[in-house]
């Protein structure tokens, strides 16, 4: 049959490109597919003998559904275009901003803003920095309060540690247990607003990127 042979010279020719057809493109095409085998077998139907007037309402039908899956993926797509326009709109003016969230922070000799919610049972609270390596730098006792902090970066001996990226984490106990312990949250600047991989990041100073929903609270520097 007709519709058989240019299904199979179809099948048989080497694709344009090697790269992968976007989903939109392939529902499209399989869409107008379905439309030529259609149209072209109530064309070569049999006078003495046509279809069932039961399977032409089933392949219409069918046709509804394949129509109502193209229009549903591309009004999709215009939503996370929009969506995704919106997200960037609104995080463009936190750029030059100073943001909160759990993140390691790039330490260049200036003091870094940093807050630990307390636990609800601690009464003693400690500030653990560790260096890029994982390794413990040092460790300090805290005031139990929501009120950011400023770690000053410097040793025992008063001098600066070296540059680099810290990271901070709070131990909380009680008659000395411990309790839990967490990543402390930082202040760092905004400096780019980005999608990546369908997900907005946030690029800091010192070449930190993070996704923009640890944010946790935004402020000027």
């Amino acid at each position: 049959m007709d519709v058989i042979q240019t299904a199979q010279q179809r099948a048989n020719t080497p694709p344009l490109s090697s790269a992968e057809p976007e989903t939109g493109s392939m529902i499209n095409s399989d869409f107008q597919t379905f439309l030529t085998m259609l149209t072209t077998q109530m064309e070569n139907q049999d006078p003495l003998n046509p279809m069932e007037s039961t399977d032409f309402a089933t392949q219409l039908a069918t046709f509804s559904g394949v129509e109502q899956q193209v229009r549903t993926n591309e009004l999709l797509g215009d939503l996370q275009t929009g969506m995704t326009m919106m997200s960037m709109g609104q995080l463009s003016g936190w750029v030059g901003m100073d943001a909160r969230a759990e993140m390691p922070v790039a330490f260049t000799g200036s003091p870094i803003t940093l807050a630990a919610p307390p636990h609800d049972l601690a009464d003693r609270m400690e500030l653990v920095v560790r260096n890029e390596a994982g390794s413990e730098v040092q460790r300090l006792n805290l005031t139990i309060s929501d009120d950011p902090f400023t770690w000053a970066g410097v040793g025992p001996d008063g001098g600066p540690l070296p540059e680099g990226i810290y990271s901070f984490t709070t131990e909380a106990f009680a008659d000395d247990t411990l309790l839990e312990e967490r990543p402390a949250q930082a202040y760092a600047r905004v400096e780019e607003a980005m999608i990546r991989d369908e997900q907005t990041w946030l690029n800091m100073s010192g070449g930190i990127s993070i996704p923009a929903d640890l944010v946790q609270g935004i402020r000027n520097p």
